[in-house]
């Protein structure tokens, strides 16, 4: 698969999306990297457990660092849902 996002796109980021219920499988969100604080990360939820935490993949599977790598994010490492993307 290829990057959801191309160099130079931009996103709008509803970052109050997730404040009366929990991420859906599907959803394009920014999250903050569990391992590097200062790095922000866009990945697809893949799953959800009981607990709000999520299991988040990049879309391109060969060369993403996701939670298969790092591990489930918790809620509070989300800052919000991807809503558009510009060119």
């Amino acid at each position: 698969m290829f990057p959801v996002l191309k160099e130079g796109e931009e996103v709008l980021v509803d970052t109050k999306a997730y404040h009366r219920c929990l991420p859906e499988m599907g959803d394009l969100v920014i999250a903050w990297h569990p391992h590097q604080p200062n790095l922000r990360i866009i990945k697809r939820v893949v799953r959800v457990d009981e607990k709000g935490n999520c299991f988040l993949m990049g879309e391109n599977s060969l060369e993403s660092s996701d939670s298969r790598s790092f591990g489930w994010v918790s809620l509070q490492q989300i800052i919000g849902k991807v809503t558009s993307r510009f060119p």
